[in-house]
């Protein structure tokens, strides 16, 4: 099975372009954990809840991988959390670390941040220099992988059609 994380900047289109491809290439796509989860947290999220975080969304992977065909597309990987907890608190717990480790994936894609900031209140980071900050941190983590990446931009469409060339390419 291969394995293709969707990673970006908050509210640069991972969701919609996860929904997307996993509906071209017929096969499941892994939700982002962290939304339901903080949806539903009666109370401000604290650096222990990222491990609970980190471990539901290697669940809804594993869930995800067994309903899919050959390929899994993942709408966030555990980097997002390794970044999200140094932003916040300034590390990131070591057995998140081991966790990142132990996956392999089969390439990214890059959301970037070209798309308009649509205000939630579970983002944290609208100003346009944060999340240039936070698509650089992205594209180092893609790098540094050695796994194939490809950088998305434009319009909806646009985004969609380089994705599944990128997709195809990592096939």
């Amino acid at each position: 099975m291969k394995k293709i994380v969707v990673i970006g900047p908050e509210s640069t289109g991972k969701s919609t372009l996860s929904a997307a491809l996993a509906e071209h290439f017929n096969t499941v796509w892994v939700r982002e954990f962290a939304r339901g989860y903080l949806e539903t947290l009666r109370r401000p999220y604290e650096k222990d809840d990222l491990l609970t975080i980190a471990e539901g969304q290697l669940r809804l992977e594993d869930e995800a991988a067994a309903k899919a065909n050959s390929l899994l597309i993942c709408d966030t990987d555990l980097q997002v959390i390794k970044v999200w907890s140094e932003a916040k608190y300034g590390d990131c717990d070591p057995r998140i670390l081991q966790m990142i480790a132990a996956r392999e994936y089969n390439g990214y894609l890059l959301t970037y941040i070209d798309v308009p900031w649509v205000d939630d209140p579970l983002r944290e980071h609208p100003r346009p220099e944060e999340r240039v900050y936070f698509y650089n941190i992205y594209r180092d983590i893609v790098i540094n992988t050695g796994q194939p990446w490809a950088d998305i931009r434009g319009g909806q469409e646009e985004r969609l059609q380089a994705a599944i060339a990128a997709v195809n390419s990592m096939l």
